[in-house]
């Protein structure tokens, strides 16, 4: 078992601050005003693919957008603005914009109106 320490002068300093909240482990900065993640363009060949899954999500259905060369916030807009155009739900994970139901051949004509490279992709 741990040795509780006698007193806040045994513990070595700042224990707990609410001072700025959490910050970014690369530049220091609040997250909030993070810039090394918002301005980082993720690598890739610059083809948007779009397609249609069910695997993994109790069978319903949904059409993922990858490879989008946006940085994270302006991949945001667009992910809502596809939401929006589709008129349902979704999401943005991991740069991968997930909107629910089957919209492959809207998303495709979408990505392409906005200046986007995008392919179907799987089958």
């Amino acid at each position: 078992m741990a040795k509780k320490a006698a007193s806040f002068a045994a513990l070595g300093g700042l224990v707990f601050s609410t001072d700025a909240g959490r910050h970014c482990p690369d530049c220091s900065q609040p997250v909030a005003a993070c810039i090394c993640k918002q301005s980082v363009i993720p690598a890739g060949d610059g083809i948007a693919r779009v397609r249609r899954e069910s695997k993994g999500r109790g069978g319903k259905t949904v059409t993922t957008i990858t490879g989008v060369p946006l940085a994270e916030d302006a991949l945001k807009e667009l992910a809502a603005a596809l939401k929006k155009r589709c008129g349902t739900g979704g999401a943005l994970k991991e740069g991968v914009i997930e909107i629910q139901g089957d919209h492959v051949e809207l998303l495709l004509a979408e990505l392409v109106k906005r200046g986007f490279t995008a392919k179907k992709s799987g089958g």
